[in-house]
């Protein structure tokens, strides 16, 4: 085990990503290099899937066993592992615990976790503990707690913990990042961003949309809704931050330099759900009875220790077009997603004018986007799945930390209960733990610019 100065100084190495020489072992599973990596899957439905097909494209992973207590997402898991000319996985999820025999496995490197979102820090922890390079789906955490016990069990056990977010690869934002690197926007100033993507209607398990089918959830549901509605019921909060709020938190380095300080959060009323019910179940049905806790639109508002600000909006359960609501603006400039349109100063066409942002992303397309935009495309997401996996999969290799890490697995999480907490009290400033206990101001910047990771 290494002290945690040592400790702290490799991990503010870890975004080389292979572009550095192999790093000191920490975690218990790993050596400090493998030219294959053996990969395990918890969770093997839509999302689990989909990182399967990722990880089945590459010579450099062996699947060595997968978990899902759902037994018919099992076969087709398999059907594509033996597909790919890799031999039939071990199998478990006999029960709700069943992951743990899978994580005592010794041939196990990493592991990839794809479950409902209140079985992640669980079992996040549990496969820290058991030494295994470990990649988790978004949200990471769903308390200040749970948080908590992400960086405690990193900085514990030594093994790496890399939040899976992909928004922080999509070929704009990469694009956008190296305008920001470039300084193009000048001082940074401001950021908006969410998940405003109307969620009220539900994926089947072959991956085809089912509209009119969100109207049962829980137990009667099907794919997500059978647990995510549940939060809605049940918590007034923006319940799914990462998507938006992790690629700003890499532009403006949060815990490398910078960090969330605080926040404050409103919610509107909550009639979607209800309505949706109502309107496909009709006004019998049991569900329409439900008085749904979420309100249909939370906005949160964050300061940085910098001096920018952040909003963030969650909005799922009311009737829109999908989008992000990106907006990054400085001294110099602003780039609005919506709308795909950008200004800077000094260099627009007509001054007060905004520009078409196409121009300005191809010019400025990240140097990974060029080197595997062809190879990228078939990967899910516009691409930017194959990014994330590549970086996890290079990462875990060579037991080195990630580029999104376990502090920001926390920080980036840490919204839901903050706002929670903030709403509740009218819009009560929240405090943010600084779960790198003071190291933000020392620890270095990610090299975003690299083209290998």
């Amino acid at each position: 085990m290494s002290t945690r100065r040592n400790f702290i100084q490799k991990s503010a190495l870890g975004a080389a990503g292979v572009t550095l020489a192999p790093q000191i072992s920490f975690g218990k599973g790993l050596s400090s290099s493998k030219d294959k990596l053996n990969l395990a899957l918890i969770g093997v439905g839509l999302r689990g899937t989909n990182h399967l097909n990722n990880v089945l494209l590459r010579d450099d992973v062996n699947v060595v066993a997968i978990c899902d207590i759902d037994e018919r997402r099992i076969p087709i898991a398999q059907e594509m592992i033996t597909k790919h000319g890799q031999k039939k996985a071990q199998v478990f999820g006999k029960d709700d615990y069943d992951y743990r025999n899978l994580l005592a496995l010794p041939e196990v490197d990493a592991v990839i976790i794809s479950t409902p979102w209140l079985w992640h820090t669980k079992m996040a922890k549990d496969s820290m503990k058991a030494g295994k390079y470990t990649g988790l789906e978004v949200s990471a955490a769903n308390t200040l707690e749970e948080c908590w016990d992400l960086v405690n069990v990193h900085e514990e056990t030594g093994s790496h913990l890399m939040i899976l977010e992909n928004v922080c690869y999509r070929r704009d934002i990469l694009a956008v990042l190296s305008m920001v690197k470039q300084n193009l926007f000048g001082e940074l100033l401001h950021f908006r961003c969410g998940y405003q993507h109307d969620l009220r209607f539900v994926k089947l398990n072959d991956g085809k949309t089912a509209y009119g089918k969100g109207v049962e959830f829980g137990e009667k549901g099907i794919s997500e809704s059978a647990w995510r509605t549940q939060h809605s019921l049940l918590r007034n909060a923006d319940v799914y931050p990462t998507h938006g709020v992790g690629p700003i938190a890499v532009m403006c380095d949060i815990n490398r330099g910078n960090r969330f300080v605080s926040m404050t959060s409103h919610a509107t009323k909550g009639v979607g759900i209800h309505k949706y019910i109502v309107e496909n179940g009709g006004e019998d049905h049991p569900n329409a009875k439900l008085k749904f806790k979420q309100g249909d639109i939370i906005t949160s508002t964050i300061d940085t220790a910098n001096g920018e600000t952040i909003i963030v909006t969650h909005d799922c359960n009311s009737p829109r077009p999908y989008s992000l609501g990106f907006r990054v603006q400085g001294s110099d400039g602003i780039w609005e997603v919506d709308g795909n349109r950008i200004y800077i100063e000094g260099k627009a066409e007509k001054p007060h004018r905004w520009d078409e942002a196409t121009k300005w992303l191809e010019q400025h397309d990240h140097p990974l986007w060029k080197k595997y935009g062809e190879k990228a495309m078939g990967a899910g997401h516009g691409g930017m799945d194959y990014f994330v996996i590549n970086s996890f999969v290079e990462s875990a290799k060579q037991n080195i930390a990630p580029p999104l890490d376990a502090y920001d697995a926390a920080a980036w999480s840490a919204i839901t209960p903050l706002s929670e907490v903030s709403i509740a009290n009218n819009g009560e400033p929240q405090d943010f733990p600084d779960f790198t206990r003071g190291d933000w101001v020392k620890r270095k910047p990610y090299q975003w610019m690299k083209d290998t990771y």
